[in-house]
């Protein structure tokens, strides 16, 4: 392996050694803190622009696999692991996460002190860029501070075209703002008969297909980059049909009723997170990555009520309306990766689009 060099806007360096392709790669630096599931880590829409350092110290001894993939396409900039782990192939089909991030023009670095890296993002108090390199010299730090990331991540990875996933069940319309598969398999998994229309669709043209339900989907980036229609749109179609919000769109859904978002200065990505549900007190682990939250105290008692919150930083994790049957959650109920103990809410979707027809 090459020597490569991971550079942080604030000037550190971490030396390592290469793995995957041999590219400059300039994004956003976060950690995740999950212990298993990298593949779908990595093919996650939510990581568009951003290097992912991974916490669990021994990465890649399993094999990645077709049918989990979150994406076709994967959108991080970069992985950084402590230890690349030896693989063994068993089967001709098999492709090693060095393999992978080669084939998809991705770079790796190894032997990296994540712990310390990690301890770095944190102390920080705000997210930092950062740069694979081959060299951590003075024209690597200025090509990293030159580079301007783009705020239009949703535009990016959204789908610019309808498509159909099609069942024999219930109709329904995701608004894709970074779709990832494991809410398709979801509702697959329910017979649901989806249409996928991009995040651009109009309140008219989502009617018109005449579902029972609309799923905002999870994305990257900043809610209020979104364009402001989007927001026209929630507001028409939570008044039709039952709505359900997850991520990003959980974000957009508390926008579109009157509550602010704000940054948070160390994003939330793993899937060891205890969210409480506030009617039953049950707590229960779930997977997130996110990088904003809703404000508590901006939430609208007359419109909207809280139905989950973080119990690291009391956060609002979940939203319902109080008029309409739409609701909302931050963390990824569909899990993949990390625990199912939420998947349950999309059968409440379920039964929610069923009362709608009663």
């Amino acid at each position: 392996m090459a020597e490569r060099y991971l550079i942080l806007e604030d000037g550190t360096v971490f030396s390592g050694e290469g793995f995957g392709a041999p590219a400059v790669t300039f994004g956003e630096v976060v950690f995740n803190t999950a212990m298993a599931g990298y593949q779908e880590i990595i093919t996650n829409p939510v990581y568009f622009n951003q290097i992912v350092v991974f916490a669990q110290p021994n990465v890649g001894n399993l094999p990645l696999h077709r049918n989990i993939y979150e994406t076709i396409t994967p959108p991080i900039k970069g992985v950084v692991v402590r230890d690349l782990a030896a693989f063994n192939r068993q089967g001709p089909r098999q492709v090693s996460l060095d393999q992978y991030l080669l084939q998809m023009n991705i770079p790796g670095v190894t032997n990296i002190d994540t712990r310390a890296l990690i301890h770095r993002l944190n102390a920080a108090g705000r997210p930092l860029r950062g740069s694979i390199v081959p060299v951590a010299d003075d024209h690597a730090f200025d090509q990293l501070h030159a580079t301007v990331l783009t705020n239009q991540q949703v535009a990016q990875v959204a789908t610019p075209k309808p498509f159909p996933n099609p069942d024999v069940g219930q109709t329904v319309v995701v608004i894709d703002f970074g779709l990832k598969n494991g809410i398709l398999r979801e509702l697959s998994r329910r017979k649901c008969n989806v249409t996928v229309l991009p995040f651009s669709a109009s309140a008219e043209e989502i009617l018109r297909l005449d579902p029972d339900g609309v799923v905002l989907s999870s994305g990257p980036g900043n809610p209020q980059n979104v364009r402001s229609s989007v927001l026209t749109m929630i507001q028409t179609v939570q008044k039709r049909v039952p709505l359900f919000g997850i991520g990003l769109g959980h974000e957009l859904f508390a926008l579109a009723n009157g509550a602010k978002i704000r940054r948070l200065p160390v994003e939330h990505h793993g899937q060891n997170h205890p969210i409480k549900e506030i009617i039953t007190d049950q707590i229960v682990y779930a997977s997130q990555a996110e990088g904003f939250l809703v404000e508590r105290d901006s939430v609208d008692r007359q419109a909207l009520y809280v139905t989950y919150v973080d119990l690291l930083d009391n956060s609002v994790q979940g939203l319902r309306h109080r008029q309409y049957p739409a609701f909302s959650v931050q963390f990824f109920p569909d899990g993949a990766p990390g625990p199912d103990e939420t998947n349950a809410l999309f059968d409440e979707f379920m039964e929610m689009m069923k009362e709608e027809h009663l």
